[in-house]
């Protein structure tokens, strides 16, 4: 492709809102732009790699048995009404009405629509197990679109539904799955780690997220040094023998006692007005569920982990108490709530547990209380781990302090069980005849994500480095100088015939533009190898050829430059 027959628009300076690497590269290197808040067009260079990479996971998808289809992206409410999840996604659902007054859902994930169709036209175990997988546009009304193409309210996604006869069948399903992930994530050249993850809003009992190791990642990862463990935030778990800092001093219990503690509601206002440990203060934070309010509890230098007390919990529904209903259930204003006297179920963290007369609110303004003891002031429904992980805590494997990374969750996969198969019906007749539901699994990649993760985990202060599978081409051809050189002209021309013939994907930088520009923006484009051709070269039979992430180039005679070439790539690895 010639640079002057095709539509990329490079950029000299970093767009103002871009705040991710990825996102800076890839609007000043032309890949894409944006329509709207968090909806992107991708230019020829970005349909190219985007395409690229629903390649690779084309590919490996098939060659780990799945079968491909396509689902609507509009659906029927009545679907998502069945597993209630209608209602669960709240305002991230995508929601529209037709002339007729008519609702629909813009698919945000097609585990509603697969199962329908599963159940419709699979009956006997004979014609399982199964794995249906498609390449699909996706919606989702994200409160904040973030990371240029990372978090976007419109994306495509590669989703895959396992149906099978048994547990064991699923975990068969599950692993080549898991194993197919990493291939693709390997040949795309991502510096990746699959982690233990939360289910969330798709549910199940196990899932792993693939996480592309960026600064830029959203998602906080937490592993281990020694063992290995890894999890995201909303997962790890944290040990039941957590230390108590070295410097508490064992007490015998002692009444409460209330103190006055005017205008002081953080941790932080009310640990140096009393003169004590962060830790040895008891927050006390309300939540709505779906079965009414709830209190959770942790330590003063802890937060609360919503996915974890939403598991312990059984709650479909949890989402922090506004002001006016912290008044309503405690009976005092917010910053002061505490367990004592309150009547709607209390978690508390295990952390707590060997904590003895710790400060908490008195559920009145201004005021908190001293000594307060659990099982005496206050009798949890249950102790559990309902935190998340700090830094330097130990390994929940092996007790080795963890250690803290970010990520771009670039895939997902779910043990689902019979979550959905179950509240649809979806089953099928065994040997005996008899009904049993369908044991499943889902699969999720964002096609979008691997190549912004590509650009955060591959690039240097000039721009991209492509990894070889993803690089929109293969090749870029420089001409310098090319306006009014017959015999430059010409040999540019006869190269990329005879690079294309070869079978090699080239850019042909045709510009009449300085070389300095050219230069520029083939380091910005950063595509893996550069070939370039100018007045002395061609004068001498030779060609510059250079790797674009080394240093040296090599001058190569120009009947050798497609093995050059083709040598080059084959060695060429980020």
């Amino acid at each position: 492709m010639r640079w002057t027959q095709t539509f990329l628009p490079t950029l000299r300076e970093d767009p103002v809102d871009a705040e991710s690497t990825s996102h800076k590269l890839m609007i000043r290197a032309g890949l894409v732009r944006q329509l709207s808040a968090g909806v992107y067009s991708y230019l020829p260079l970005g349909t190219r790699a985007l395409q690229k990479a629903a390649a690779i996971v084309r590919e490996e998808m098939n060659r780990a048995g799945g079968i491909e289809l396509l689902m609507p992206v509009l659906h029927p409410p009545e679907l998502w009404q069945e597993t209630g999840r209608f209602e669960l996604f709240g305002d991230t659902l995508f929601k529209l009405k037709d002339r007729k007054g008519g609702t629909h859902v813009l698919g945000p994930t097609h585990e509603e629509v697969v199962v329908h169709l599963v159940r419709t036209d699979v009956k006997s175990y004979r014609q399982l197990p199964m794995t249906l997988y498609q390449i699909q546009t996706k919606f989702r009304d994200e409160p904040r679109p973030r990371f240029g193409i990372v978090r976007t309210r419109e994306f495509l996604m590669k989703d895959a539904y396992s149906f099978d006869v048994d547990e064991r069948g699923m975990n068969k399903s599950y692993q080549a799955m898991y194993d197919a992930y990493v291939r693709i994530f390997t040949r795309a050249g991502l510096d990746f780690l699959p982690v233990e993850a939360d289910t969330g809003l798709i549910g199940g009992d196990v899932s792993h997220e693939f996480m592309a190791i960026s600064p830029a990642g959203e998602d906080e990862v937490i592993t281990c040094p020694k063992c290995r463990f890894a999890a995201n935030k909303e997962k790890a778990e944290c040990r039941r023998d957590s230390k108590i800092p070295a410097d508490r001093e064992t007490r015998e219990l002692v009444p409460i006692e209330p103190v006055s503690t005017p205008g002081m509601k953080t941790i932080e206002e009310v640990s140096n007005f009393l003169q004590i440990r962060p830790w040895l203060l008891v927050k006390t934070i309300v939540f709505r569920t779906d079965f009414g309010f709830l209190a959770a509890l942790v330590r003063g230098d802890h937060d609360v982990n919503p996915a974890k007390l939403q598991r312990v919990a059984k709650a479909s529904l949890l989402e922090m108490a506004s002001p006016e209903e912290i008044q309503k259930v405690t009976g005092g204003p917010i910053g002061f709530s505490g367990p004592v006297g309150l009547t709607v179920p209390i978690y508390a963290d295990l952390a707590i547990e060997s904590i003895a007369n710790f400060v908490t609110g008195a559920n009145q303004k201004d005021t908190h209380l001293l000594n307060v003891n659990a099982n005496r002031d206050f009798r949890p429904v249950a102790w559990a781990d309902l935190r998340f992980a700090n830094p330097g805590d130990p390994c929940p494997r092996c007790g080795t302090p963890v250690d803290f990374t970010r990520g771009i969750e670039a895939g997902h996969v779910f043990k689902l069980g019979t979550k959905y198969s179950a509240k649809m019906n979806c089953q099928y007749l065994d040997q005996n005849g008899k009904l049993h539901p369908m044991v499943m699994g889902c699969y999720g990649i964002g096609v979008n994500r691997i190549l912004a993760s590509a650009v955060e985990n591959h690039h240097d202060n000039a721009g991209i480095i492509w990894p070889k599978e993803l690089a929109p081409y293969q090749v870029e051809l420089v001409t310098l100088n090319p306006k009014g050189d017959l015999r430059l002209d010409e040999a540019s021309l006869d190269l990329y015939g005879k690079l294309t013939a070869a079978g090699v994907e080239v850019l042909w930088d045709d510009r009449d533009l300085s070389p300095g520009v050219k230069f520029s923006d083939a380091d910005l484009v950063g595509l893996p190898v550069r070939v370039v051709l100018g007045k002395k070269t061609v004068e001498g039979g030779t060609a510059d050829v250079k790797v674009r992430n080394k240093p040296d180039l090599q001058t190569v005679r120009l009947e050798e430059v497609v093995e050059a070439v083709r040598h080059a790539l084959s060695e060429y690895r980020v």
